[in-house]
């Protein structure tokens, strides 16, 4: 195969979880590009209908479905009329993440770390387990977690010098993002036998215009190509875990963070 071809996705079929968020609608928007027939499906199916218009008038293949991370059943009939409506589901992105539960920091009650790890941690398993049943009948697939820098490292505090804005008091996406990290060392473990590959995006921080000037700085003083991350970085690493391009990498986490991480 041509090194180029590897990286086409025609012919796959993929879902995201979330999408219309500032990673998932990069997300999207690369898999369609690439000619994956794609699945967007969150709780917010009025947003993901906007994602879904835009990517069809543009000429892609993009359907927007409702999902519940909360609820079994709601993962599970996403499974079943992903499957009844293509026969198959080559690419799982796991990219759709709650984050409402951490307004308390270390104040919240058990149920409140407990809602929010549902959606972020159990339902993870039990989405992952269910598309992958399927992949292993093709005897392929492949599983892509966005992670997060904040699975690897604590907080900076330096980037919040001269803002107004105060660093995260909350332990749930620190705790649940590295433990994502972990997740899919082991699911490439359980999964690698039956050729279906899993690997994970690390992102760094995305700058958007409510940021101060001086936290964007700071931050961007912090990375190796001084800058925040924008709304094609994620694209590329995307088409390349997700194709065939990558056919023997599994079990990897990937920093896509401008070396954040690396320093």
């Amino acid at each position: 195969m041509n090194v180029l071809e590897s990286f086409s996705l025609k012919g796959k079929v993929a879902l995201v979880t979330g999408g219309a968020g500032l990673y998932g609608r990069q997300i999207v928007e690369a898999l369609a590009e690439a000619g994956a027939e794609t699945y967007i499906a969150s709780r917010n199916l009025e947003s993901l209908q906007e994602v879904a218009k835009e990517e069809v008038q543009r000429g892609h293949n993009v359907t927007a479905m409702k999902l519940d991370l909360s609820e079994d059943e709601s993962i599970e009939n996403l499974h079943n009329d992903i499957i009844a409506k293509s026969g198959k589901c080559d690419i799982l992105i796991n990219n759709a993440v709650s984050r409402e539960f951490g307004s308390a920091g270390w104040k919240n009650t058990l149920d409140d770390f407990d809602k929010s790890l549902r959606i972020n941690a159990s339902a993870l398993f039990k989405i992952t387990q269910i598309f992958a049943e399927d992949m292993k009948k093709n005897n392929s697939g492949s599983i892509i977690n966005i992670g997060s820098m904040m699975g690897t490292v604590g907080v900076e505090n330096g980037n919040y010098e001269g803002t107004d804005f105060t660093p995260a008091t909350s332990p749930l996406y620190f705790y649940e993002k590295g433990g994502m990290h972990n997740f899919t060392r082991w699911a490439a473990s359980m999964l690698g036998p039956f050729n279906i590959r899993v690997n994970c995006l690390a992102p760094g921080g995305f700058q958007v215009p409510s940021h101060p000037k001086r936290f964007v700085e700071n931050y961007s003083k912090r990375t190796q190509l001084g800058r925040m991350a924008n709304s094609s970085d994620l694209k590329g690493p995307i088409i390349f875990l997700a194709s065939d391009s990558s056919a023997y990498l599994t079990g990897t986490i990937i920093a896509v963070d401008g070396g954040y991480t690396a320093k």
